[in-house]
């Protein structure tokens, strides 16, 4: 038998509180900031303020559409990401990142509702995705191709406009942090203290 000691590591968790006032206000904080870039997107021209109207060709959406759906996106959860960091007073970029991606989960089931009641084409052209578009059904039973094409595009641009918003709210995070992240955190041993 060997006279070495073995140490046997047991494997320990460490919790991240999540602080949900904080995470609430940074997800209203982001839809109400999509709010103001899809009217102001309305106001200026870059959306077409017609009820009902469809994507066919991508080529049909503007540059000045495409800028305000990106920048809109992005910007209102990088804001609702740095909001709810900010709030719980979070430190460390890792648990500020993470905020910021349950704010963007928060944030997703609010704007399914506002867009299922017909306030999604106010958010942006994006975001009117998410409500669905209903499919026109010949009295054959075939489904109108115009409609499938609109259906696909509108979906496209819904997700493209929700992976741009977690990007963000995660970002967002990490900046209100001002500390840098890391792919692995670095342990933070405390003098004289003995592994678990």
């Amino acid at each position: 038998m060997s006279s070495r000691t073995t140490t046997i590591m047991r494997e320990s968790w460490v919790q991240w509180p999540v602080f949900w006032s904080a995470v609430w206000v940074g997800a209203l904080s982001a839809i109400a900031l999509l709010l103001i870039f899809g009217l102001t997107g309305i106001v200026l021209g870059a959306y077409a303020a017609r009820p009902g109207q469809r994507i066919m060709d991508w080529g049909d959406f503007g540059l000045s559409a495409l800028i305000f759906a990106v920048f809109g996106s992005f910007l209102a959860f990088v804001v609702g990401g740095w909001v709810c960091a900010r709030i719980a007073g979070l430190q460390f970029a890792e648990v500020a990142s993470l905020h910021g991606a349950i704010v963007w989960l928060v944030a997703v089931p609010l704007l399914l509702i506002l867009a299922a009641v017909g306030a999604g084409g106010f958010l942006g052209a994006w975001y009117g995705g998410l409500a669905g578009t209903p499919f026109s059904v010949a009295p054959q039973g075939l489904p109108d191709p115009d409609a499938v094409t609109a259906a696909r595009n509108a979906a496209l641009g819904a997700i493209t406009a929700l992976l741009l918003g977690l990007v963000g709210a995660v970002l967002g995070g990490w900046l209100a942090s001002e500390t840098p992240m890391r792919l692995r955190p670095e342990r933070r041993v405390t003098p004289g203290a003995r592994p678990a």
